[in-house]
Parts: structure tokens; C-alpha cells; sequence
């Protein structure tokens, strides 16, 4: 067994528990066409009504898809979507779970992150988002300090702590793939954040390089590199304010990652880290559309929950 095929049927038959007469679209692009061919070799074996979707790579993250691509995901019981730009913070993965269908995301996936974030187990990877999960739930209060600079407090309000663990088994719930994460969009955030991890456009960054972020009432108000500013300028031309909302605070807890690879979508889920966004937060509990979703991971947080510690899964081996 190949380990493409090896991760494609943990994701088909234990992430999302495809059944025989269900159907499955499975969602890809031109870049990651082997990933979608692996995944759509296994559901075809499952059952009879899966198709493979393809469209050219999106533009930005958290940019819609085409609409027959859309319309394929809110037909289907179950989606896996890998591809090149992030499908999870869009509409049409929100009306494709609204209608019933559980959903896998694995945005900007690679062979390796694939087979590799793939080799998990996902029955310890919930247990660890469980125990972090009761930690912060009822706090009115998070804030997360790092010895780089982060000091930054998130309003919780009346929004939702909600868990990554990968496990996709009942009708209208959604998990990235590689999983591992519990995550919350706040009501509003103030304070500074340094990411010192994986961001794009720039991947991981070198040691020494930092990433730094002033927000002020929910809204990210400066931002010390050009590329990155540029991206959220040139979304804001299209939804002003908007793109500037501070998105998401995630806390990982994948402890099978272990070092950090430059890919966000295996990173943020690294234990001991936490990831902060800008942009969209529509798809994960806010009021917030944005044509861009950007994850910052940040290395060796302290996170409290009103003023308590809150204990942190730890990568293995740390």
C-alpha cells in the first residue's frame, strides 16, 4: 500500500466514516490532483455514488470556489476537499455543513504533510481537545503572552469554543485534515501579537524573524510586514473593514507534530502552539466575511483562561 493510498483511507474511512449508499464529492485542484485521486480511489470502493470535482487553484484562502464546484459539496454527504487555497472559511463549505454534509478541509496539503499528518491518532488528538476545551469554556477572558512580544486579550462574549479533532462523523460537521485544534472566533481582542512560527505568504519563518500585529477593539490595526499588508489591503479594496477583523485565537493539539514544517495547515495544530487569524470568521462562529482568512502560529505561548493557567497539549518528545 502506498502511503498516499495508507492516509487516504484513515481520512475516507475513519475521519469521516463513509458508509456505502452515501455520496462523496471529493474536491480538488490542477496542484493537488494525486491527494484528490488517492481519496477518490478509496471512496469509490466504499460506494458507488463518488465523483472527484477539479477546478483551477483559487486565488487567495478563503476565496469561493466555482459555483458547480459549490453545488457538488451541498449535493453530497460527505466532502473532502483537498486543495491549493483554503475552502474552510468560504460559503460554500458552510452551505455544504448547513445541508447536512460532513466536511474535511485540507487546504494547501502536500504529499508529505498528507502522509505524514495523516499517521495520527485521532482518538487522543479529541481527548486532547476535550481537556483543553473544558480549560476555557465560561471564560469571559483569554490572554495569550509570549517571551517575542505577544500580549493580547480576547473578548469571548457569547461566541463558541470549538474543536478540530478530525473526527467527522455526524451530518453537518466539519474538521480540517491534518486535525488537531480547539478554537474560538472572539467577540473582540486587544493588544499585540508576534508570530515567530508559519505564516503566509512566507512559510516558516528563519529563526529570529518575527511577525508583528497591534489590534485594537477586535480590528488589527498595524502590520510590520509588506507582503502581508498588502494581502489585507487588497482584500479590504473589496470588503473595507473587514478584512482587517481579528479572525480567530486556536490553541493546538495535535501532539504527534512535533517540529514545525512551514505549512499552516499542519502547524497551527502543532500541541504547545497557538495560532491567531485575520480575516474571515464566518465559517467558524463569527459575523465576519472576508475573501481571506490569514493563520499566524506562534511558538511557546502562555495562555490563561480569567486568570488561570490553562495546561497545553505538548508536542511528543517535549
Amino acid at each position: 500500500m502506498t502511503a498516499l493510498r495508507a492516509a487516504a483511507e484513515t481520512a475516507v474511512r475513519q475521519c469521516l466514516g463513509l458508509e456505502a449508499g452515501e455520496s462523496c464529492a471529493v474536491v480538488t485542484d490542477d496542484a493537488r490532483v494525486p491527494i484528490g485521486e488517492a481519496i477518490y480511489e478509496v471512496a469509490s470502493e466504499i460506494t458507488d455514488d463518488a465523483v472527484i470535482v477539479r477546478y483551477p487553484p483559487g486565488e487567495t484562502h478563503g476565496g469561493e470556489p466555482p459555483a458547480p464546484v459549490a453545488a457538488a459539496m451541498a449535493g453530497a454527504d460527505v466532502v473532502l476537499a483537498p486543495t491549493t487555497k483554503s475552502l474552510s472559511h468560504t460559503r460554500a463549505r458552510t452551505d455544504a455543513n448547513e445541508a447536512g454534509a460532513r466536511v474535511a478541509t485540507l487546504p494547501g496539503i502536500t504529499e508529505d504533510v498528507f502522509t505524514t499528518g495523516l499517521a495520527a491518532d485521532y482518538e487522543s488528538i479529541a481527548a486532547h481537545c476535550e481537556a483543553v476545551r473544558e480549560q476555557v469554556a465560561g471564560a469571559d477572558e483569554v490572554r495569550v503572552t509570549t517571551e517575542a512580544g505577544t500580549d493580547i486579550t480576547f473578548g469571548v462574549g457569547d461566541r463558541e469554543w470549538l474543536a478540530d479533532t478530525g473526527i467527522v462523523h455526524d451530518p453537518g460537521e466539519m474538521s480540517n485534515l491534518p486535525a488537531g485544534e480547539v478554537f474560538i472566533s472572539p467577540e473582540t481582542a486587544d493588544g499585540t501579537f508576534v508570530v515567530d512560527g508559519t505564516m503566509m505568504p512566507h512559510g516558516l519563518l528563519e529563526d529570529g524573524r518575527t511577525l508583528s500585529f497591534a489590534v485594537e477593539d477586535g480590528f488589527v490595526t498595524r502590520i510590520s510586514d509588506d507582503d502581508i499588508r498588502e494581502a489585507v489591503e487588497d482584500a479590504a479594496e473589496t470588503v473595507g473593514d473587514a478584512a482587517y477583523n481579528l479572525a480567530e485565537l486556536g490553541i493546538g493539539t495535535n501532539v504527534a507534530v512535533s517540529d514545525l514544517v512551514g505549512s499552516v495547515l499542519l502547524d497551527e495544530k502543532a500541541g504547545g502552539t497557538v495560532h491567531i487569524a485575520i480575516g474571515d470568521d464566518a465559517g467558524i462562529g463569527g459575523d465576519t466575511e472576508a475573501p481571506i482568512h490569514l493563520d499566524g502560529i506562534i511558538r511557546e505561548p502562555s495562555v490563561f483562561a480569567d486568570g488561570s493557567p490553562v495546561e497545553l497539549p505538548m508536542a511528543d518528545g517535549d
